[in-house]
């Protein structure tokens, strides 16, 4: 099926004025609960449980190490002890050789969850996305869909591959240090565990900062991604050239990419310099430590083995407990993130896969058309742009749709083709509301060659098979004849090897279109579109065209969408629509005849 060009959605908003926050962004960002970023992780509670067991075992083990120390210093190198040295020594060569393996294996498990987490984000927006209508993207910067799925999504990466066993690393080994402290000296761990409250609030102010920077930093990097996709690809490069715009793009460009700089910057260093105060606070306790040992009544109640014993413990207790903290200031200002992904998982779909789809057999269906007192309107626009619209297709006729632009040709086909639904009334394929088709079904009834042919940046071959996966090259060459298009091909330097560039633009309007056509020859659709496929082509390229489509209509239910009169006047029957009401009907000769709007356009 050949991606239609039907009219925008007249309600569809323009860009977004560059900066601007919406309250509705802002209130989002703060409303994401913690709750639905853990369900992301639900499917992978075994592999996680397996990777906080290693992570509490490492923990354990680690803990060994100060009273090996304790030993070594206070016995072992006292006594002159050289078989319980050995022993203590070979105990710490065995403690790191155990963490390590641990760490190893903890990441592997841990990064394996994480990326499967990312798959599956980056899966579920791409694919719930592509249920969403034709008027979700005439109202999405271009762009900004592309910003969404990879810069958000890969913003999270760390967040997602490293937050779950940060946080239990971290915290048991909090701990368990906590533990050991408390079993050497719980005098000095009421001294170390002093900077505990001020250091929790200030992780909090700090994540609060980082979380506000992170949102407006990926508005701002979707901003830049939109001047890149409207900027650099063929049409935009044209269009700059054309009207000497490129130094005003580039200055665009470097705006943008400066505010971005300045976001970045603020990102990294906020609350930089109260994380730093409390980094000098935690340097300074053991400075306290060894002062309240030196104390009379310290020194009387501890060893030197036990101080020093302490003072490791305490090391490697602030590393971990600073590493929690950044953990919740990263995890905090994530939300940003989740934010903007969960904005499109949430997304209602408006043209959905029916509850109890009917069974056919696509090779049965005739193609009988109805049009049943159907009326349509645009979301935020005034009048309806179809109303009460009644019209019946016989399977195997040319109906022509004709009009001023406007009049609401392009949306009366949309729905046919379920780009659209109707408000009210039905639009049925052989008696069967299109709604309770398959979409896949759908799309194999009914085949649509627009006027904006859309071709990929692969070969020609690729560019047919699109249509048809499956498709032999024997298949795919005699759809080509078929469409005039063949030789051609042929005489490209790779034939149909060919890669066709940027949206085709190495071919001309008239072989794209032929193109196009022997893609949906391929699809072998029993209902045929043709929306203004001939208007922008010249007389020659139009009539080679032409010629083309009567082999492509053979045998099939077409419906035409023309401004060119001389196109359709050997249609079985015309309709003329005004104002999104079909005001005539009947053949080219009937409707001259009649001396009305026909006519009129005809004269």
């Amino acid at each position: 099926m050949e991606p239609a060009t039907f009219p925008h959605d007249p309600g569809s908003r323009g860009p977004r004025a560059r900066g601007q926050i919406t309250d509705a962004e802002r209130s989002q960002a703060r409303s994401v609960p913690f709750r639905r970023v853990a369900r992301l992780f639900t499917a992978y509670r075994r592999q996680l449980a397996a990777v906080v067991f290693i992570i509490v075992a490492s923990s354990i083990v680690s803990m060994a190490s100060p009273f090996l120390l304790r030993a070594v210093i206070d016995t072992a190198l006292p006594h002159q002890d050289l078989r319980l040295l050995a022993f203590l020594v070979a105990g710490m060569l065995g403690v790191a050789v155990l963490t390590a393996a641990f760490g190893v294996i903890q990441t592997w498990i841990s990064t394996k969850v994480g990326q499967q987490v990312m798959h599956r984000l980056r899966s579920d927006v791409f694919t719930h996305l592509q249920r969403q209508s034709v008027g979700f993207f005439t109202r999405t910067r271009s762009g900004e869909v592309q910003s969404r799925i990879t810069n958000d999504i890969g913003g999270m990466q760390a967040v997602v591959t490293s937050t779950a066993t940060s946080i239990a690393a971290n915290l048991t080994t909090v701990v368990a240090t906590i533990t050991a402290m408390a079993a050497l000296s719980w005098q000095l761990s009421l001294i170390s565990l002093l900077v505990l409250p001020p250091a929790v609030l200030l992780s909090r102010r700090v994540a609060a900062m980082r979380r506000e920077i992170t949102a407006e930093r990926q508005r701002e990097l979707a901003d830049l991604n939109v001047t890149i996709e409207e900027s650099l690809s063929v049409s935009g490069v044209q269009l700059s050239k054309t009207l000497a715009t490129g130094p005003a793009l580039a200055d665009r460009f470097i705006a943008s990419s400066l505010r971005l700089t300045d976001l970045e910057l603020k990102s990294e260093l906020a609350g930089r310099w109260r994380m730093a105060s409390m980094s000098i606070i935690f340097a300074a306790v053991p400075a306290v430590i060894y002062f309240a040992a030196g104390l009379p009544l310290g020194a009387a109640a501890m060893s030197i083995g036990t101080v020093v014993a302490f003072t490791a413990l305490q090391n490697s207790l602030f590393r971990p407990l600073l590493g929690l903290l950044n953990v919740g200031v990263a995890l905090t200002s994530s939300l940003a993130l989740f934010a903007r992904i969960f904005e499109y998982l949430d997304l209602p779909v408006d043209i959905a896969e029916p509850a109890s789809p009917v069974r056919i057999d696509v090779a049965q269906m005739v193609g009988h058309i109805r049009y049943e007192d159907v009326s349509f309107s645009y979301p935020g626009s005034g009048a309806p742009a179809l109303s009460s619209v009644t019209l019946d297709i016989p399977a195997g006729t040319r109906t022509a749709l004709v009009g001023e632009t406007g009049s609401g040709k392009s949306t009366l086909a949309s729905l046919l083709a379920r780009l659209n639904d109707p408000a009210t009334g039905r639009v049925t394929i052989d008696g069967i509301d299109v709604r309770s088709f398959r979409l896949q079904d759908l799309a194999a009834i009914v085949g649509v060659v627009s006027q904006d042919t859309y071709l990929l940046h692969t070969t020609v071959r690729e560019n047919l098979r699109y249509a048809k996966p499956d498709a032999s090259d024997a298949e795919i060459e005699q759809a080509a004849r078929d469409a005039r298009i063949h030789d051609v091909i042929a005489g490209l330097p790779r034939g149909y090897d060919t890669v066709v560039g940027s949206r085709g633009h190495r071919f001309s309007g008239g072989e794209k279109q032929r193109l196009a056509i022997a893609r949906t020859l391929l699809r072998n659709p029993r209902i045929l579109i043709l929306d203004e496929a001939t208007s922008a082509l010249d007389t020659r390229t139009e009539r080679d065209v032409q010629q083309a489509f009567d082999a492509l209509a053979s045998g099939r239910t077409t419906l035409t969408i023309a401004h060119r009169l001389s196109t359709v006047r050997h249609a079985d029957q015309i309709a003329v629509l005004g104002s999104g009401r079909v005001v005539e009907r009947g053949t080219h000769e009937e409707l001259l005849g009649l001396d009305g709007r026909y006519a009129s356009l005809a004269a």
